[in-house]
């Protein structure tokens, strides 16, 4: 049976690999045929545009305008026509500019080809006529003849319909090659002056992933540093502190020196916990989760040495992605002004545009801060991971402004908001 199925699934694999490259060939002929219709409109348009502006000067000025802008209506329509054709028959969507000028000049530089391929078009078809013609029309009514082909050590004789339907199919095929390099002359015109196409456009979509994959692993990676750092430096001191209070208490003889030593501890473990909730709200703030994103923000500004303003108006709350980065981009922008710009206030600014989340820092610091830093540059990644850019103008004597912008809509990767994900 599985021989049988796969004798069956032979033919059609080798049917369906001599057609894929028929129709494609198919395909680039009839979107050059096509294409010469547009060439023609665009030749007939040229004349147009060229007579409209040799008599604009004697036109008036309302008449003027009208008829500048009726050519580059019809230099629209007609790119639009030509993309289309392009898309449908050669398989190449283009995302065009709103620009007028590229469409234009693809429409004028696309000319000579065309222009080429019109002439050809008629001396193929009259070749085709002739010898596929021909070779019919002898094999129906039986007039065929032996032609003797002499060539260097051989000396044959060939049938003339044999002949004809040879040279026809050599005809075809260089009229096939005629129209892919036409069609790969649009394409590659299209693209360059008026769009990139879908192909295109996907390239640079997973060369962006890619990218932005790399920067969240390394974001990631120095978080975990900076938790390492915050633990070592700050908890696991006050652990050992605590632990040496503890010894030197239980080996002590004197009650009040112990009950000292105790009382010591007792404020040792108090301070401890004091840290250790710190470190967790550096990791990842509870109430982003429990009470939202402004409330978070007013959480930073309150633990914040500076005064921070919070001004939100937001219709609703943002997606946890999102949400998510915006607080991290704030408290590191308040914590950047606290500690190096010398700043007196920060006003941390949240609005809503046209779907997108827009978050403003700005504080009165003395300027000069390097996008380029570790931190800036790991919330940058952040903020690109979800589809949106980050901003930093910080002229030296400030004042520094960080922008950060982020669409509303469902991201399509999330931004890790701590070394691993909090569910």
């Amino acid at each position: 049976m599985v021989g049988q199925a796969g004798a069956e699934d032979d033919p059609r694999a080798w049917a369906r690999s001599v057609a894929a490259p028929l129709g494609r060939a198919g395909r680039e002929l009839t979107g050059t045929l096509l294409g010469l219709c547009t060439a023609a409109l665009t030749l007939v348009w040229a004349l147009a545009a060229a007579a409209v502006l040799a008599s604009s000067p004697a036109l008036a000025p309302s008449a003027r305008n009208r008829a500048r802008g009726a050519v580059s209506r019809w230099a629209v329509r007609l790119s639009e026509a030509d993309l289309a054709r392009l898309a449908r028959w050669a398989g190449c969507a283009i995302d065009p500019r709103p620009e007028t000028a590229p469409r234009v000049a693809y429409l004028l530089l696309r000319l000579p080809v065309a222009l080429a391929c019109g002439y050809l078009t008629p001396l193929a078809v009259l070749l085709l006529a002739v010898f596929f013609g021909g070779a019919v029309l002898e094999l129906l009514t039986g007039d065929g003849t032996i032609v003797p082909v002499t060539m260097p050590g051989a000396h044959l004789y060939v049938s003339s319909i044999s002949i004809g339907l040879v040279l026809g199919l050599a005809v075809l095929a260089a009229t096939w090659l005629v129209a892919a390099l036409a069609s790969a002359a649009d394409r590659a015109l299209a693209r360059r002056l008026v769009g990139p196409s879908q192909e295109d456009l996907l390239h640079r979509r997973i060369d962006e992933l890619t990218h932005t994959r790399s920067g969240i692993v390394w974001a990631v990676d120095e978080e975990r540093r900076r938790i390492e750092r915050d633990l070592h430096d700050g908890v696991q001191q006050r652990v050992v502190a605590l632990a040496m209070l503890l010894g030197r208490a239980q080996r002590g003889r004197d009650p009040e020196r112990t009950e000292r030593l105790v009382r010591q501890a007792h404020t040792e473990t108090r301070v401890l916990l004091d840290e250790l909730r710190d470190v967790a709200w550096r990791v990842y703030p509870t109430a982003l989760d429990t009470l939202g994103l402004e409330s978070a923000l007013t959480e930073v500004a309150e633990r914040s040495p500076l005064p921070v303003q919070v001004r939100a108006h937001l219709s609703a709350p943002p997606p946890e992605e999102v949400a998510t980065a915006v607080y991290f981009v704030a408290r590191e922008a308040i914590t950047n002004a606290a500690k190096h710009a010398e700043a007196h206030s920060v006003i941390v600014h949240l609005d809503e545009e046209e779907a997108t989340l827009n978050l403003r820092v700005l504080d009165d610091g003395r300027g000069g801060a390097d996008p380029g830093g570790s931190g800036l540059t790991g919330l940058a990644r952040r903020v690109r991971a979800l589809d949106g850019t980050l901003a930093v103008h910080s002229p030296p004597g400030g004042p520094t402004t960080v922008h950060a912008a982020l669409p509303l809509t469902n991201p399509r990767i999330r931004s890790p908001h701590a070394p691993g994900d909090r569910r």
